[in-house]
């Protein structure tokens, strides 16, 4: 039957391998069940909810990738994407959560529609390879800020906005101390270091009584605060649309880098670089998303941590599967996953940031028009606290920018339109 549906000998590959594989990929992604209930949590979401939601549509999503489009990618909820939804569309604009998963449902169900007509490319290809980088490494920036007020390294100052927190207290020596276990241990290669991280700083916090310890294992807690809560109607509302447009953009560049991506890792792209199934992929991630809206999280999307287990060996969907199964599983550590404090989960965040910030090293910035959009773009997302002004002011950057310097012939038709539908949206609808 598993060579019937994943077509293990054609991919080089067996069960041990695959299943080798997909534990791999699950321990180096494992961190978002204590993270997003984390993050989600703070919106005023049953955190015990949020976590079976989050196993919940790990375990769809992934399941679907592995059964439709035969990959060895696993899905979860998107870091970078929850914090937005959090820290943007909550708590800084004032919506209902409930408002804010209405608004990844929409966004999900136009990504279904780009796949389903295949206007994808046209839209990915209209936008400068720079801007998406720079968009990717705001978010990084975003998170990175996050992360030190969760872990009590910057705190507000009413001169200053921000200053640096109290480093005599034991909850951001232990964000500091795991944000560099972390990458030691990533640098060494070690499967699964955020997670070790993210469990070495709870264990510390609960030794040193700054924490406290629920358990490790129960039955899993009730989906019903969440499951079916979306607000669809609220999400229409017009001062919204940036943010529906901001979790479409997201969702589309980073699952399309991290198909295209793990796929050439994986040796699944062929030699004219055309990615086979791309379609029936973003389809999964697209379904995903709208079953993780109704599950009660944020948008689910793919995981660049799939990486790992490629390295590993798997090359099929079989390794998505038993990602799966092992979300499924998972469901049982509800206790372990309270007990983790934030300072834990802020070297995960920080992680994260590192990584994403990276592209804006494969920016040219010797060339002033791509420079100065790409950086206004970035650091919009921190100082505005919302993804989607950052991506506004990156657009209208970008275009007018181009333009006074006679370079307009390098805009697409789609960037303009949006450039000038932002600079509607900021000054009429905020």
């Amino acid at each position: 039957m598993l060579e019937r549906l994943f077509r293990l000998q054609a991919h080089n590959t067996d069960v041990r391998t695959e299943v080798l594989a997909g534990i791999t990929t699950f321990l180096t992604m494992a961190y978002i069940l204590f993270v997003n209930p984390s993050i989600l949590g703070e919106t005023g979401m049953d955190k015990g909810a949020v976590f079976v939601a989050t196993c919940l549509a790990a375990a769809i999503g992934s399941s679907i990738m592995g059964l439709i489009a035969n990959y060895p990618i696993a899905l979860a909820p998107g870091m970078g994407l929850n914090a937005f939804f959090t820290y943007t569309v909550v708590l800084h604009m004032g919506h209902t959560w409930q408002v804010a998963l209405g608004a990844v449902f929409l966004s999900a169900c136009m990504f279904f529609l780009l796949s389903i007509f295949r206007i994808r490319e046209w839209i990915i290809n209209s936008i400068p390879l720079a801007l998406r980088s720079a968009i990717a490494a705001g978010i990084g920036l975003f998170l990175a800020l996050i992360a030190l007020q969760k872990a009590g390294i910057v705190v507000p100052h009413p001169a200053t906005m921000l200053t640096l927190g109290d480093l005599s207290q034991p909850a951001p020596v232990l964000a500091i101390l795991g944000f560099f276990l972390i990458v030691g241990l990533e640098a060494r290669r070690v499967t699964g270091a955020v997670l070790i991280g993210i469990l070495a700083v709870t264990v510390a916090g609960i030794a040193l009584g700054v924490s406290h310890f629920g358990g490790v294992f129960s039955m899993p807690p009730s989906l019903a605060p969440t499951f079916l809560q979306l607000d669809i109607k609220g999400a229409l509302d017009i001062g919204l649309v940036s943010v529906i447009f901001a979790f479409l953009f997201v969702d589309l560049f980073d699952n399309s880098g991290t198909l295209i991506a793990v796929a050439k890792k994986a040796g699944l792209m062929r030699a004219d670089g055309y990615m086979p199934k791309m379609g029936r992929a973003l389809i999964a991630d697209s379904t995903a998303a709208m079953g993780g809206s109704l599950l009660g999280t944020s948008t689910t999307t793919s995981y660049i941590e799939s990486a790992a287990g490629v390295s590993a060996g798997g090359r099929t969907g079989l390794t998505a599967l038993v990602v799966a199964v092992l979300f499924l599983l998972a469901l049982f550590l509800a206790p372990l996953a309270g007990s983790v404090p934030a300072f834990a989960t802020a070297p995960a965040l920080f992680f994260v940031a590192v990584l994403m910030a990276s592209g804006l090293a494969e920016i040219d910035w010797d060339d002033l028009t791509t420079a100065a959009p790409v950086l206004v773009t970035a650091l919009a997302m921190p100082f505005t606290y919302s993804i989607a002004d950052g991506i506004a002011f990156g657009f209208i950057a970008w275009a007018a920018i181009k333009t006074l310097a006679g370079r307009w012939r390098e805009l697409s038709p789609a960037l303009v339109i949006l450039a000038v539908l932002f600079v509607i949206k900021l000054g009429f609808f905020q």
